[in-house]
């Protein structure tokens, strides 16, 4: 019997784009049968889990202190800034010129019950331009200090805001009653003329409002301290109508806290 060599099976070429198959189907070029590949999705792999991203910590920045914001200026504090150059002048004209001169001008900007009745709206700005006890005052110095914090929190047409109130509401709560005391006949008709002016009553409301902006361990000291110095001045009794009026115009700016604390958040 003749042997037969058998040697490893030739290799079918592949088969002509286009030529018929054993199926009857015709071949289909490789470069169409990649793009269908391509279309299609692929299973995923599945993957080791990594090591958990550890948290990297962001330094929170320093706050470096910046004792000029307490100052009023032009450009952040145009309420403020623009209310003490007025004051400033005021206060000047105060000290230079003549007593006289001063007294009749803090005549006819008090706010007494005989003024108010004639002309409100005019003597309770008027009355608002002058510092009792000159720029070198307590008052003068919270003026400048609180006036500027609420302003740079709120706004400086919201501060003026507070700051008349204050003014306002606690002056009518403290000349209303005299005259009707003395209609009544409980005071001298001299009561009608007293000599009432000066910014503490807005201060005082722009303190009480402030109050409501500070963290607790900064405000409730606030309070305290100014609620104190002012029950001390009304156990004096050197100015008992003046003294009441700026206790009621600090209980006007704490009232305003839900309002500024809205108006903080907008600012």
């Amino acid at each position: 019997m003749d042997r037969t060599a058998t040697g490893p099976a030739a290799a079918a070429s592949p088969p002509l784009p286009g030529a018929p198959l054993a199926d009857g189907t015709a071949a289909v070029p490789a470069p169409v049968l990649a793009e269908l590949l391509d279309g299609m999705p692929r299973q995923r792999q599945a993957t080791a889990p990594g090591p958990a991203p550890v948290p990297v910590e962001v330094p929170s920045a320093v706050r470096v202190p910046r004792p000029w914001r307490l100052l009023p200026t032009p450009a952040g504090t145009p309420f403020t800034f623009g209310y003490t150059a007025v004051l400033a002048v005021t206060s000047l004209v105060a000290a230079l010129a003549d007593p006289g001169l001063v007294h009749s001008l803090y005549q006819d900007s008090s706010t007494d019950v005989a003024h108010l009745v004639r002309s409100p709206v005019l003597v309770l700005l008027a009355s608002a331009l002058w510092i009792a006890g000159g720029v070198l005052s307590p008052y003068a110095v919270a003026f400048v200090l609180v006036l500027t914090a609420l302003e740079r929190r709120i706004g400086g047409a919201r501060a003026a805001c507070v700051f008349l109130a204050g003014h306002v509401l606690a002056t009518l709560a403290t000349e209303v009653p005299v005259g009707l005391a003395v209609l009544a006949g409980h005071l001298p008709v001299t009561s009608l003329h007293r000599l009432d002016y000066g910014i503490s009553f807005g201060v005082a409301a722009s303190i009480g409002s402030l109050a409501g902006l500070l963290r607790p361990w900064l405000r409730w000291p606030l309070l305290t301290l100014t609620a104190g110095l002012l029950l001390n001045d009304l156990i004096a009794f050197l100015d008992p109508m003046t003294n009441w009026g700026h206790l009621i115009a600090l209980t006007i700016g704490m009232t305003t806290w839900p309002l500024v604390r809205r108006w903080a958040q907008r600012a």
